[in-house]
This record gives structure tokens, sequence and C-alpha cells, in this order.
């Protein structure tokens, strides 16, 4: 009897955090893997993934640029299989004001989070949408629907990938391809770390821990749901949101991201690693 042909997965910032717990759940799920990140880190996840049986290719390349993305495209074309699965989480964070900000790391932010996701889906999807058949996860967040105060660059682009995902996915009805948007909040990570953010609310608060994050947005992209909020508290602020005028929000956010408004008591994410951090 014959085997059932394995599918193939393509997961970027996978090296860590949300996008290795995606790409632990479809290892699972006996897809192979093509996973990316711009850190060496990635090969590590590679070896640990091949141990849950899957054919492992990781690919260390900067999808802030043009040329990372052409790296990985071409790794996934000389794999000469179908992507059945793309899941566009590589993304990158910034804390302080914005004028406060290095320009080219801001710059930085945009080129990953957008120019990087879009040039990616760009390619992959025109395929799924030829072959009639695939799925697309895109990682976005909450932040995307508040004006991110102390966070500008980043919420910004967020609201870009919210709203991309949900047009494209219309774009796509009835052509056998989804799109599902995961809006994570505040997740255990080093993301807060990388943007340095530990000594805001935001940053030394509780955070919900990266595996649940994945979970949720795997099983949404298997039903081919549109958008998933993961965690209750998010859902209230993602309702809130839809309500309260964009100066209350600003507000609101500056309370979480200002820097100085953490705990005196060092942040979790500084204290321990036994959660996976976010890429």
């Amino acid at each position: 009897m014959n085997a059932v042909p394995r599918q193939l997965a393509v997961i970027t910032g996978a090296s860590t955090g949300i996008g290795l717990e995606l790409a632990r759940l479809c290892a699972q799920q006996k897809f192979d893997l093509i996973i990316a990140a711009d850190e060496p880190l990635i090969a590590n996840a590679a070896r640990e993934l091949s141990l849950l049986g899957a054919n492992c290719t990781p690919v260390e390349c900067d999808l802030a640029s043009a040329e990372g993305v052409e790296k990985l495209a071409s790794v996934i074309a000389a794999a000469a299989r179908p992507v059945d699965a793309l899941f566009a989480n590589a993304g990158r964070g910034l804390g302080k004001a914005f004028l406060d900000q290095d320009l080219d790391e801001a710059l930085k932010v945009v080129h990953t989070n957008i120019d990087g996701t879009i040039r990616l889906i760009y390619d992959v999807a025109n395929d799924m949408r030829w072959r009639g058949q695939g799925r697309i996860l895109i990682t976005g967040a909450i932040a995307g629907l508040m004006p991110g105060t102390f966070q500008a660059v980043y919420s910004g682009s967020q609201a870009f990938l919210d709203s991309f995902a949900v047009a494209l996915s219309n774009e796509l009805k009835d052509t056998g391809v989804t799109v599902t948007c995961l809006m994570p909040g505040a997740t255990e990570t080093d993301f807060f770390e990388r943007a340095d953010m530990l000594d805001t609310k935001l940053g030394s608060s509780d955070k919900a821990h990266a595996s649940d994050v994945a979970k949720a947005g795997f099983n949404a992209m298997m039903k081919g749901e549109l958008k998933v909020v993961a965690g209750f508290g998010n859902k209230l602020v993602a309702a809130v949101s839809h309500v309260a005028p964009d100066s209350a929000l600003a507000e609101i956010h500056r309370g979480m991201a200002e820097p100085g408004t953490g705990n005196a008591e060092e942040p979790k994410s500084k204290r321990e690693r036994t959660d996976r951090p976010r890429a």
C-alpha cells in the first residue's frame, strides 16, 4: 500500500518563539519543512525538528531585503515540491518614541514586517492559486488594532498585515487557497528584549505562552478561518479597539509601552528562559 505523500510547509521566523512552535506543530502533523530566520539558530531548530521525523531544510536569510527573500524562494524552488502551507511569521519590533529611534532600525521593521512578507507571499501564493489549493497563515498582532504610542512603526506595520490578510483572503475566495491572520498579544518570547522594551509595562507583564499562541493559529489555519485572536484578554482588547476613540486608544497604549512604566522587579523574560522565545 502506497504511503500518503508528506506535505510541505514553509515557516519564517522559525528559529525561536511562535515560529518554532508552528514548525513543531507542522512536524507533528507529518509536514516536511523549509524554515527560515536571520540568525544561525535556525540550524539548531532544524536539527530539533528533524528528530520529530520531518525532513527539514534551514535557510539563514534576512527577509528585510529582496536578496533574502530571493534566497528563500530559490530553496523553495529547488525542493521541486508544492508548498501546501506558508507561515509568514517573521517579524521585528521596536520600542521607544519614533523620533528617539534609530531611523535605519525603524525602516528595518517596515522592510521585515511588510516588504519581506508581501514579497514571499506574492511568490508562493501565485503557485498556490495556479494549483487551486494551499493555506497561508500571516502573523499580525492585536497591536495593529490601535495607535501604538511608543511602538508607532511596529504597530503601523501590524495594522498593514492585519488589513492585508483580510483583503488577500477575499481576493482568493473560491480559488482553493485560504488566508488566516493570527493576531497575538504580548507573548512570552524574546520580542521585548530585542525591541528594547523590558522597562515597559508590556515588557514586564505576564504573557501568553508561544506554544498556546501557535496552536491557536495553526488550528485556525487548518480550519480555513479568517482571523484568530489568541487569548481571552486579547479578545477583550480587540473588542475595545473597535469602539473606543483613537485618541483614547493611543493614551492606553502609552501606559503600556512608555519607557519606565515597567515593574521595578526585573521582568520575567529577563529572569528566566523556560518559555521558548518568539522570533
